[in-house]
């Protein structure tokens, strides 16, 4: 084999370690982080500044602020974020990423057989899954450097290679040169992996400062590709933060391309260190902390403009058959995707106790337009159960710490449970609508004790939505949700009983009286349900299972 074709082969055998090394690596990080990275991003407040820290602490974990970006963007979606704050967060994001960088600008390549070797032994013999995810940390670090060295080593007769000299001199026109850093970076999908490819060809001596900061620009521009993909099909908002971050990036490229070529920018950075890997690394993040110091006060400039290219306020679904809280995108991040899908099933929860509280006001005050309401909102639970069902199984199959595997076991099961309560409220509903159809009445007997046994259905099922909402098991507020389960079920065998009364004493009719033990038998069920829910999450905690209805 020519000597040519086989150092490109062992080149792209090098970049193909480079970029699984990296992935290895901010996957590995990512795990580890666990609960810490979705403690961080609950932390942030409308405060930029503190917004922009977090970006670069989150980016600094994942190392990747494409990724970062698209989470972002779904968070925005999702609304647990602002705008506002998103950009904070997004400008910070641009920093964290040269964390890598810096690394690769160390020369500890001569060790990286020995973190492969010691990462692979950890994650092979470890039972233990924070062993697991450091050896993963440490066998990405040795592959990403083990491919770097690959790749430099195999790159070094591009030095002295007539054509790439003439692409090279081509690219350092300022203006190739940021074209093609964006298709670089769109195409790789990762500034970090782009940088760190320009690092091995300058460590190479195939590519000097001069021609390489252009395209470093570049970079950081075509690092907004993936989050511009991901805000297809997303909210104006969301647009808007994926807009926003490429007016950002290309508001700071424009300011340091003009300083470059007005100023001895590149030669300033040249006399700071002949490492050509270091010196590349100063102009990926130079640019980067001096343009989110100079635009972070002039955020809302850059959200202002967004605006003004995509117009109008967010639509209100006639039909609110939508997830509110989940995104597609926020799948990328286990920790947060489990905290978002916990929103989405307290939302339905509450959803479900409106509908029972709506479908007994329509029963007691025979009102047909509160019935209609109820069937709308029932519609909205049955999608919010297949919807939240359907996330459930993608976020099972997501590398998670214990604890929150075991809470998606159980949501299953909850979900199911507050569909079930929107369905006996739609029977209540139903008996309701009978009711008002045939002019038939009931006893005053009879509605003191519906009042009676719904007022105590309605506490216990505020009583299990706390418990849920909390994810708290507090042994008081359970045994609460117990006694109130054994006083509805001695109520409603009590109640039965007074109504096969009233029925051998003629104060009722036949079919008045199928329909109050129709009604008696759903409220009973909502509480079985309630109780379901309330017990759902604590089979851990030695405390009883959730029971079958």
């Amino acid at each position: 084999m020519d000597e040519t074709v086989s150092q490109i082969i062992k080149a792209l055998g090098g970049l193909g370690l480079f970029l699984y090394g990296m992935k290895l690596l901010g996957n590995g990080l990512e795990l580890a982080a666990g609960n810490k990275l979705r403690q961080i991003l609950e932390k942030i407040t409308s405060n930029r500044w503190l917004g922009a820290l977090v970006g670069i602490i989150v980016t600094a974990i994942i190392q990747s602020s494409t990724a970062v970006s698209v989470m972002v963007v779904g968070f925005v979606n999702a609304s647990l974020m602002t705008l506002s704050q998103a950009m904070g967060v997004l400008m910070g994001a641009t920093i964290g990423t040269t964390v890598t960088s810096l690394i690769l600008s160390f020369n500890i390549s001569q060790y990286a057989p020995i973190f492969i070797f010691l990462g692979a032994l950890m994650v092979s013999m470890s039972k233990k899954n924070n062993t697991k995810y450091a050896g993963q940390i440490i066998a990405g670090f040795g592959i990403l450097f083990f491919g770097m060295t690959t790749m430099s080593s195999n790159l070094q007769p591009l030095a002295n290679s007539d054509f790439f000299k003439n692409v090279i001199t081509s690219i350092s026109n300022p203006i190739l040169g940021v074209l093609f850093g964006v298709v670089f970076a769109a195409l790789i999908q990762s500034s970090s992996a782009a940088v760190g490819i320009l690092q091995a060809l300058g460590l190479a001596g195939a590519l000097l400062l001069p021609e390489a900061v252009y395209i470093i620009y570049g970079i950081h521009i075509g690092a907004c590709f993936t989050s511009i993909l991901s805000s297809f099909g997303a909210t104006k908002d969301a647009k808007r933060t994926s807009l926003s971050y490429v007016l950002f990036t290309v508001f700071g490229t424009i300011i340091f391309t003009v300083l470059t070529l007005l100023t001895p920018f590149t030669s300033f950075i040249e006399g700071l260190t002949d490492n050509k890997s270091l010196q590349i690394f100063l102009v990926h993040i130079i640019p980067t902390i001096v343009s989110t110091i100079v635009l972070l006060p002039g955020v809302n400039f850059i959200t202002k403009i967004s605006c003004l290219i995509i117009p109008g306020a967010e639509e209100e679904e006639k039909e609110p058959c939508r997830l509110k809280y989940v995104d597609e995108r926020i799948l990328n991040t286990p920790p947060i995707a489990v905290n978002q899908i916990t929103k989405e099933i307290q939302r339905m929860g509450k959803l479900s106790k409106k509908n029972f509280k709506f479908s007994i006001d329509a029963l007691i005050n025979r009102d047909e337009k509160i019935i209609n309401v109820v069937e709308e909102n029932e519609e909205v639970i049955d999608f919010l159960n297949h919807s939240i069902t359907s996330y459930l199984v993608k976020i099972n199959g997501l590398p998670l710490e214990e604890h929150d595997l075991e809470k998606v076991g159980s949501f299953y099961h909850v979900v199911s449970d507050m569909e079930r309560i929107g369905d006996h409220a739609e029977n209540i509903c139903e008996i309701a609508s009978r009711i008002i159809a045939n002019g038939d009445e009931f006893s005053s007997k009879a509605l003191e004790e519906i009042n009676d046994l719904s007022n105590l259905v309605n506490n216990i099922i505020q009583d299990s939505l706390d418990v849920f909402n909390s994810n708290m098991g507090d042994p008081k507020l359970l045994e609460s949700v117990s006694s109130i389960e054994q006083e509805i079920d001695d109520k409603t065998e009590q109640f039965k009983n007074n109504h096969i009364e009233r029925l051998s004493k003629g104060e009722c009719n036949a079919t008045i009286g199928t329909l109050f033990m129709e009604l008696l038998t759903n409220l009973e069920r909502i509480a079985d349900h309630s109780t379901n829910i309330a017990f759902s999450l604590y089979t851990t905690q030695g405390l009883s299972l959730a029971r079958e209805v």
